[in-house]
C-alpha cells in the first residue's frame, strides 16, 4: 500500500543575513515512518525544524502539512503536531502538574488518558517544581507534552540529551508503539548511534544542505567496506591497486574498499596475501564518508 505524504518541504531556504542556515532544501515524509534528521551541531538540523515550525522566517521556500501550507497562525495545523525542541524553556514557577494542567486545558479533546501514561512510563514526578527539575527530568515533562495530544506528526530535536540509557529505552520503545499507530516522526540528532536503532530512512545534512536521503539497511548496504591485509607485497598492492589508504605499519595496510568482495578477492589472488580482514562499516563511518563529500 503507497503511503501518502505528511510533510512536504520543497526548496527551503534561510539564510541570516549573509550566513547560510538551509538552501534549497527538499524532504518529503510519509506516514508512519520515523525519519532520522542527522549532522552535527551547526549543520542546519534546528534551522530546518524551527522553519517548518514558523518559529523564524523562511527566506524562501514553503513547508505543507498534509498538502496544505502550514502558516503560522494555522490552529487546526498545530493541533496535529507534536513538538520537542532542543533547549525547553517553560513556567519555572509552576509544578509539573500544574504545567501539565495548563497544557492539556488548550484541547477540546479528552487527552488526560494519555498524559497519565505517559507520565507513569516516564516516572516523572508532578509535584515538582519546574525549576527543580534535573535536565533528564524536563527532558521527560517536554516528551509528555509534545505527545499528551496524540499528534499524528512528531518533530524532536535532540529528544534523548539529558535521558539516562534506561529512560532513552523507554523513549524509544514509546516512539515504535506511535509508528504503529500511523505516527510520521522527524527525530533530529547528532548521535548516530539512535537512527539506526529506530529510523526507516535517513537524511543527512551538512552546511545547509541535504546531500543523502536513503533507508538504513541501503546505506549500509551499498557503502564502502574496510580492509585490512598484512603482507610483503604491500607497497606493490599500493601502487596496482590505487587504493585509499586509511592507515599503514610495517607490512600491514587498511583501506577504503568501494568494489564488490568477489572483484576484490580476485585483484589479491595474484598477491602472496599472510592476513586478509573485511568490515562493515559503522553508522558513524558511512556517516564520515559522506560528510567528506566522498560520493
Amino acid at each position: 500500500m503507497k503511503k501518502n505524504s505528511i510533510i512536504e518541504i520543497k526548496n527551503l531556504t534561510k539564510y541570516y543575513g549573509k550566513i547560510k542556515g538551509v538552501k534549497n532544501l527538499n524532504l518529503e515524509l510519509k506516514e508512519g515512518e520515523i525519519f532520522g534528521f542527522i549532522g552535527p551541531n551547526g549543520a542546519g538540523k534546528s534551522t530546518t525544524i524551527r522553519s517548518i515550525m514558523n518559529l523564524i522566517n523562511k527566506t524562501e521556500g514553503c513547508v505543507l502539512i498534509d498538502g496544505m501550507e502550514f502558516n503560522k497562525d494555522d490552529v487546526s495545523v498545530k493541533e496535529k503536531i507534536g513538538y520537542l525542541p532542543s533547549e525547553i524553556n517553560l513556567y519555572d514557577d509552576f509544578t509539573v502538574k500544574e504545567m501539565l494542567d495548563y497544557h492539556e486545558s488548550f484541547y477540546k479533546k479528552d487527552i488526560h488518558k494519555k498524559r497519565t501514561e505517559l507520565v507513569e512510563k516516564l516516572n516523572l514526578d508532578e509535584k515538582k517544581k519546574i525549576e527543580d527539575l534535573s535536565l533528564g527530568n524536563l527532558k521527560k515533562l517536554g516528551i509528555v507534552l509534545a505527545l499528551m495530544h496524540q499528534p499524528k506528526i512528531l518533530i524532536l530535536d535532540e529528544p534523548t540529551s539529558g535521558l539516562d540509557p534506561i529512560m532513552q529505552n523507554i523513549f524509544y520503545d514509546i516512539l515504535k508503539e506511535e509508528k504503529k499507530k500511523g505516527t510520521t516522526i522527524l527525530y533530529s540528532t547528532h548521535i548516530l548511534s539512535e537512527i539506526s536503532k529506530i529510523c526507516d530512512r535517513v537524511g543527512i545534512i551538512k552546511d545547509g544542505n541535504l546531500i543523502k536521503i536513503e533507508k538504513i539497511d541501503e546505506i549500509i548496504k551499498n557503502n564502502l567496506v574496510f580492509v585490512t591485509i598484512t603482507s610483503n607485497e604491500v607497497n606493490k598492492i599500493i601502487d596496482d591497486l590505487k587504493i585509499e589508504i586509511i592507515s599503514k605499519e610495517n607490512n600491514t595496510i587498511k583501506f577504503k574498499n568501494k568494489s564488490s568482495h568477489c572483484e576484490l578477492i580476485k585483484q589479491l589472488a595474484s598477491y602472496e596475501i599472510e592476513k586478509i580482514l573485511i568490515e562493515e562499516p559503522t553508522l558513524e563511518d558511512i556517516f564520515l564518508h559522506y560528510y567528506e563529500g566522498e560520493e
